[in-house]
């Protein structure tokens, strides 16, 4: 990387694509503090959508994976109440009602044929096939996220992938943006810690990281977050358990995972959720719409709902687990956005990325296809295979209102959710941020083995990094936990002075093979 120019130019300054000088590269514009945010966001619509197209025709993010088909049996209930109090989905609602599903496990940043012992988040999506059409759950296994804001995410993914000159991973580049993203803070703590690599999909947790909101009958809305617990155990890696591992194996989870399905040993989980009345909650001390936040159990218990077993391989890898096709946004009665500004913009990049990088028809794709009726008017476009086209009372009538023939509206099953949205449009971040508290709970919440694990991973990864990277990170170490902040000093002081140790004594026996005695 090259050294900071003391004095700012023209060319310094940021700017869009039409040259346009960009003067907060932080918020998107959001009604309020902390309120949903609107299409004319061109600045955020324009970055994001670039950035959707940035590869081709691997994902931009999660592009190694593996996947399993099953089903969701659901237990009628939230807890010991009956679920429609809070939710009028019809896939929760019958107790032992079976939903066919499709799973993607993945890791995040690394390219398709990484290995998958890597330092790095785990996604764990779910296509649930249900009868009022698709819902898709797209999580990871961590239950918090590096960031809030939609606006970061093309900066903090370009930060964590290669160099885009030499092409080599660099940890200072990565560092570089999280310093300076305290935010962040909470989400390093896990990441660096055994939870940063799971031994394997079967004995990982999942979670949708946002909170969502179900809806009843009557429309009122709630908040709710899911959580997935696996059946088999929680199982995670030390780095040098994942080194072994990787040494031997570069696909020792997707093969886990395959031959477990394929020998009977059909991996389970239970679906929890978490509930919370929706409202700003003055009395917490962070924002719960906050993605980078945990909602602590004994504030908000997990409640079971249901469970999910995998017994199915994919019979062909690329048209399955390749092409299935994943947004935030693909929502069934009963379900609903909150105002998440990370799930927001999310909603859009998602469904705008499959279609640059599957095809503007991936629904029609047997993977991603709902398995019911499907009636619209939208047509054409690249990859249309339809064969069908009588579906319609009328196939002539590819508009509504029609009055000879045409498609109609649906009725609505319930009480529309109307919440109401009052305030200023501007671009800031929410008022209750707490970059460090929980990072800090989190930290004193974890056992003395994963303390250490962290305080070796994280020492190890700022010891490569420039002074200044490593005197923010401290910084913000401290901030979360006084140890915390003492040990990764200490760590990367250590760190450095080995590789120096290590660097003196190989040049030594360089230079002793460099003159030889004379034996003669």
């Amino acid at each position: 990387m090259k050294e900071k120019e003391n004095n700012e130019t023209k060319e310094d300054i940021l700017t869009n694509r039409q040259g346009h000088p960009v003067t907060d590269n932080q918020n998107v514009r959001t009604v309020g503090d902390r309120g949903p945010t609107t299409l004319e966001n061109y600045d955020f619509l324009e970055k994001i959508s670039h950035f959707d197209r940035e590869r081709i025709p691997e994902r931009v993010v999660h592009a190694r994976g593996a996947g399993a088909h099953g089903y969701f049996e659901s237990y009628g209930t939230v807890g010991d109440e009956p679920i429609s109090k809070y939710t009028r989905a019809k896939i929760f609602q019958e107790k032992g009602k079976q939903t066919p599903l499709f799973v993607r496990f993945s890791t995040v940043v690394h390219g398709l044929h990484s290995p998958e012992t890597l330092r790095d988040p785990r996604g764990f999506a779910i296509k649930f096939y249900t009868e009022d059409g698709n819902w898709d759950l797209v999580g990871n296994n961590i239950k918090i996220f590096f960031i809030r804001d939609p606006l970061k995410f093309p900066d903090m993914v370009h930060a964590f992938k290669p160099d885009p000159v030499t092409n080599l991973s660099d940890p200072e580049r990565m560092f570089d943006f999280l310093a300076q993203t305290p935010e962040s803070m909470h989400m390093i703590t896990f990441l660096f810690s055994p939870w940063g690599i799971p031994a394997n999909y079967r004995q990982m947790q999942g979670s949708g990281v946002h909170a969502y909101k179900w809806v009843n009958e009557e429309g009122k809305g709630v908040l709710v977050k899911y959580h997935w617990e696996p059946k088999q155990g929680i199982k995670n890696l030390t780095q040098k358990e994942a080194d072994k591992i990787q040494s031997m194996n570069y696909s020792h989870a997707t093969q886990d995972l395959y031959d477990s399905i394929e020998k009977g040993d059909y991996p389970e989980w239970e679906l929890y959720v978490q509930i919370m009345e929706d409202g700003e909650h003055a009395e917490l001390d962070y924002d719960p719409l906050d993605p980078t936040k945990l909602w602590y159990k004994e504030d908000y218990p997990w409640l079971p709902v249901g469970k999910m077993v995998l017994n199915k391989n994919p019979e062909n890898y690329f048209a399955e687990v390749e092409q299935v096709a994943f947004g935030t946004g693909v929502l069934v009665d009963g379900l609903d956005f909150s105002d998440d500004k990370l799930l927001q913009g999310r909603t859009f990049s998602y469904s705008d990325t499959q279609r640059y990088r599957v095809g503007s028809n991936y629904l029609q794709l047997p993977i991603n296809k709902p398995k019911k009726h499907v009636a619209t008017n939208q047509e054409g476009g690249q990859m249309d295979y339809r064969t069908n086209f009588s579906e319609h009372q009328n196939p002539h009538i590819n508009y509504e209102p029609s009055t000879i023939g045409g498609l109609k509206e649906a009725k609505n099953p319930g009480k529309e959710h109307t919440p109401y949205v009052e305030g200023e449009l501007q671009r800031q971040s929410i008022s209750r941020e707490n970059n460090f508290g929980q990072a800090g709970e989190t930290y004193r919440r974890f056992t003395d083995f994963e303390r250490d694990e962290l305080i070796s991973n994280l020492s190890q990864a700022l010891a490569s990094c420039r002074e200044e990277i490593q005197s923010i990170m401290i910084e913000n170490c401290t901030k979360c936990d006084p140890d915390y902040g003492k040990r990764i000093a200490e760590g990367i002081k250590k760190v450095t002075e080995s590789r120096q140790e290590k660097m003196d004594k190989a040049v030594g026996e360089a230079e002793q093979m460099a003159h030889p005695s004379d034996p003669y």
